[in-house]
Formats: structure tokens, C-alpha cells, sequence
């Protein structure tokens, strides 16, 4: 009888054992070609990158800012559910989801409005405000047509090559009458005095603070310890005027963005043309010296787009120390029913939208893989410059977009990225919305904001 029990028992092992072996079998033939593919192709990075985190992190630079490591890989062949739900975070192309567009637009329209009607008008009107269509807040959200993978803009072929050409300051002081760079109107725009004075009061309400200045991306989070008006207000960005050299970089993460009259591939019809004029603006106008990048890094790879760019930015930098504020301007992404466009002086322009990354993920929490030891002066510095737009330009720019990641805005306390109208808007829209800009740099830089 014993030997019947033990008998049986034994049968009863081996058919789980079989049954076993069989699943394992299944899965690896399911699943273990592409996870040991991505196994070897990660693994050593991997493994190097750890050792120079624990032993000299300073050096370590992360593989990209929209790349999957190793355990998302892993994680995409295991469970598709859970990677689908990430790749909708980190790889939307639009900076926002199209279909908010026009609610989003009319929010933003309403709180500009009240925030006016409650400050009360202060002087000289702007002209009258105009978007047609709606349209607003927006990347990558990175979204962004965005600031991250992008917005539907003119890919167009190219060679991947790069350069750069510095603007001077001899012609500063220019007749600030005339107007520069194509970019028709009845003269440079530029505020003398506030139109509106924003209740610095009740900006310490957090709620009142997020609900008017900002527009938070689903994909992450923030709270009341980072958006704190005197902590924003309170950061020093204005450039020091003693080093030789340029203060400012301009480059493009996205070269290829252009407009609805752009010229597919033609550099002086997309948003490196817009990056010309403000420039031009900048230096003979208020006597910055600025460095003008015109590399290209999402011909044929757009998806990698902000990785290619990183060694470039790098070397600049490191080649010219002097440069105190790094501007990344892109074009926006938007549905084709919406037209972001403002009149400022008697003249329309595209509306500009300050966009910020804070490295952390609404799922995952901080994302330590992508830090940025500059995020606070990031914050602030576009906390600034939205500030002063709302009281010197109101309806020029959009609400500050927020998003998960970083966007190479580690490399320098003064960063921005900017998305000058979308590709709706003319190529001469966006490059008169350079010349508020560029006012609104000269005043918060040189602290008079």
C-alpha cells in the first residue's frame, strides 16, 4: 500500500515537473530571442554605467532622454500592458492631446481675462487679443508637438551636420524704429510700461498659482514646495556683464520645424530662420552677445533627437564658458484647427509657451536616471519671464508647460525651452513674436522684470 502512495506521488511530481519544463519552454521560445537580444544590447552599458555612478558620477551622462533602459525593455516584452502605458508618457509627439486644444485654449483666454479684469489695466492698451480657433498649452506634451518628439513639423533631408555663428554687440543701439529680419509691422515691439500688475498676494496660493501659470502634463507631478512664488521669485537670473564672449546660446533641438509657408528642408524658412531673428534682435537691439547654433539633430532620427544634440551642447559649453543662458526654440505641434496668434502693438505674431521637464514621472516618481541639478533655476527663470509676459504682453504667451523628463535643460542653471507658435502659424507670425521676446529677456536678465 505505502509503495502504491509513493508510487502515485512520484507520477504526481514528474506531470508537474513535465508541465513545468514544457511552460518554461514556451515562454522562452515566446519571449527569449528578443529579451536576451536586449539583454546583451544593454547589459554592459548598463553594468558601466553603474560603476561610474557609485565611483565618479560627475562623468556619467544618461544613454537619452526618451530611451528605454534595460528593465523597460524587459519590462516591454514581459508585460506589453505596462509598456504600452509608459510609451504613452515618454513617447507622445504632441505637447498636449489635440483633442484638449480648444478647451484648453478657452481656460487659458478666461483666466487671462479675470486675472486682467483683477489687476485692473495699467496705461497704454495692447491691441486686441485674438485666437482663432482656440489652441494652447502644449509638448511632448513633450508633448508637445513639442518639446520632445514632435510636433507634425516639415521633416526634410539633411546631412546632420552643424555650425554655429556668434552675433556681436557692435550694432547695438539700432534704430529701435525700424524693423529687422523680414519681420513686418510698424516697428520693433517693445513695452515701455506694464500693461497689467499681477497681485504678487495671491500668487502664494498654490492652486491659484498652478490653475493661472501653469499646464501640468499627465505624465507627471508637482506640488507646492517647487511652485512657491518666493521661492520662484526669489532665485538671481540676471547675467553678469563681466566675462568676454557669448552670454547667450540659442540651438535647436528640433531644426526642422517650420511653418505653414516654410519650404521643407530650407533652413531660412523654419525655426532656425526665427532663431536668426532673435539674434539679431538680441544683439543689435539690447547688446547681448549671443551664439547661434544652427546644428541639426532629428534629420532621419527625430525620436533621438535631444541625445544627438547633448555632445554638441557639451562641447559648446565647454568651449565657451562665458555662455550664462542656454534658449532651446522649437515649434509647436497642434491640431489643424488651431491657429495661435496674438496681436501685440498693432501686430500679429504667434503665441510663445514657456516649457519646463522636472524629471519625474507621475507612475515611477523622480526618475534618478535623468537628474537635473538646475531644475529650481529653470523653474524660476521661466517663472520670471511668464511673470513679466503676463504684465508687460498679456496674451502673448501660453501657460508653462510641465512634463516628466528632462530635455538636455541639465547642462546650465539658465535654460529654456521654447515653442514659438505651431505649424499653423506663418514663418512671419513667428518671427514677429521674437521682438516681445526678445524685450522680455532684455528686462528679466537684466532684472527689471
Amino acid at each position: 500500500m505505502q509503495k502504491r502512495k509513493k508510487s502515485r506521488g512520484s507520477r504526481l511530481f514528474l506531470l508537474f515537473l513535465l508541465f513545468g519544463c514544457t511552460m518554461v519552454g514556451y515562454c522562452g521560445y515566446r519571449w527569449g530571442k528578443d529579451f536576451w537580444t536586449l539583454f546583451r544590447r544593454n547589459a554592459a552599458l548598463k553594468f558601466y554605467n553603474v560603476v561610474l555612478e557609485t565611483y565618479i558620477p560627475e562623468v556619467v551622462v544618461t544613454e537619452s532622454d526618451h530611451r528605454p533602459s534595460l528593465y523597460e525593455d524587459a519590462a516591454a516584452i514581459l508585460f506589453p500592458s505596462f509598456s504600452y502605458h509608459e510609451q504613452q508618457l515618454w513617447c507622445d509627439s504632441q505637447a498636449e492631446r489635440q483633442m484638449d486644444y480648444e478647451e484648453l485654449a478657452a481656460a487659458e483666454n478666461e483666466q487671462i481675462g479675470r486675472m486682467i479684469a483683477e489687476n485692473g489695466q495699467n496705461g497704454t492698451e495692447t491691441g486686441d487679443s485674438q485666437t482663432a480657433g482656440g489652441g494652447s498649452a502644449g509638448s511632448g506634451s513633450a508633448g508637445t508637438g513639442s518639446a520632445e518628439n514632435g510636433s507634425a513639423g516639415n521633416g526634410s533631408a539633411g546631412n546632420g551636420s552643424s555650425g554655429s555663428e556668434t552675433a556681436g554687440s557692435e550694432a547695438a543701439g539700432s534704430d529701435a524704429g525700424e524693423t529687422q529680419g523680414g519681420a513686418s509691422g510698424t516697428g520693433i515691439v517693445r513695452a515701455e510700461q506694464k500693461q497689467v500688475e499681477i497681485n504678487r498676494e495671491k500668487l502664494k496660493d498654490f492652486d491659484y498659482l498652478r490653475q493661472n501659470f501653469y499646464q501640468v502634463d499627465s505624465s507627471t507631478t508637482i506640488g507646492s514646495d517647487q511652485l512657491n512664488v518666493e521661492k520662484l521669485l526669489g532665485v538671481d537670473v540676471t547675467l553678469s556683464e563681466q566675462a568676454d564672449g557669448p552670454q547667450i546660446l540659442i540651438y535647436h533641438t528640433h531644426s526642422q520645424e517650420g511653418y505653414a509657408d516654410s519650404v521643407p528642408g530650407d533652413p531660412n524658412s523654419s525655426v532656425m530662420a526665427v532663431g536668426d531673428y532673435l539674434t539679431q534682435l538680441l544683439t543689435e537691439q539690447y547688446g547681448f552677445r549671443v551664439l547661434h547654433h544652427t546644428g541639426t539633430y532629428d534629420v532621419g532620427d527625430r525620436d533621438h533627437a535631444y541625445y544627438n544634440a547633448a555632445p554638441a551642447l557639451e562641447q559648446i559649453l565647454a568651449e565657451n564658458p562665458s555662455i550664462e543662458m542656454v534658449i532651446d526654440l522649437h515649434r509647436d505641434g497642434v491640431a489643424e484647427t488651431t491657429h495661435l496668434v496674438t496681436e501685440q502693438n498693432g501686430k500679429q505674431m504667434a503665441k510663445i509657451m514657456f516649457f519646463n521637464g522636472l524629471c519625474r514621472s507621475a507612475t515611477l516618481g523622480d526618475l534618478t536616471n535623468q537628474k537635473n541639478p538646475y531644475l529650481d533655476q529653470n523653474l524660476a527663470l521661466s517663472f520670471q519671464m511668464q511673470l513679466a509676459a503676463r504684465e508687460y504682453y498679456p496674451d502673448f504667451t501660453r501657460n508653462i508647460y510641465l512634463k516628466a523628463y528632462r530635455y538636455n535643460m541639465h547642462y546650465c542653471p539658465k535654460s529654456m525651452l521654447i515653442e514659438v507658435g505651431a505649424q499653423t502659424n506663418t514663418l512671419e507670425e513667428a518671427k514677429n513674436a521674437m521682438e516681445p521676446l526678445a524685450d522680455l529677456l532684455d528686462k528679466v536678465l537684466h532684472g527689471r522684470g
